[in-house]
């Protein structure tokens, strides 16, 4: 899988969006996410395998507001807006963020 080779390569820098964390900790919150642990775990999980966290600033927002509206998830509409900012690749499979015009893997 290609995704996960990428992933896996410690010369590619790794981020995982503020939003993510704030959607996974929504799901365990409602009982839609089954996970032992606390969000806080989620985090540090993170971090140990290399990843940074990537917050949400003033500029994915302004691009976030001037999106076409392709995908009604606003967490994953974020992600987009945080690529295109920062010229990222998105690994996913979901086939409506592959329809914006940002690199993506999986």
């Amino acid at each position: 899988m290609k995704a996960k080779k990428l992933i896996e390569d410690s010369r590619n820098k790794k981020f995982i969006s503020i939003a993510s964390i704030w959607e996974v900790a929504i799901k365990i919150g409602l009982k839609k996410l089954i996970f032992d642990g606390k969000t806080s775990e989620v985090a540090d999980l993170i971090e140990q395998n290399g990843f940074r966290i990537l917050p949400i600033s003033i500029a994915h927002t302004i691009t976030y507001e001037s999106m076409e509206f392709v995908h009604r998830d606003p967490f994953d509409r974020i992600l987009v807006a945080q690529a295109i900012v920062e010229n990222m690749t998105i690994i996913t499979k979901d086939e409506n963020i592959q329809k914006y015009s940002i690199k993506t893997n999986w």
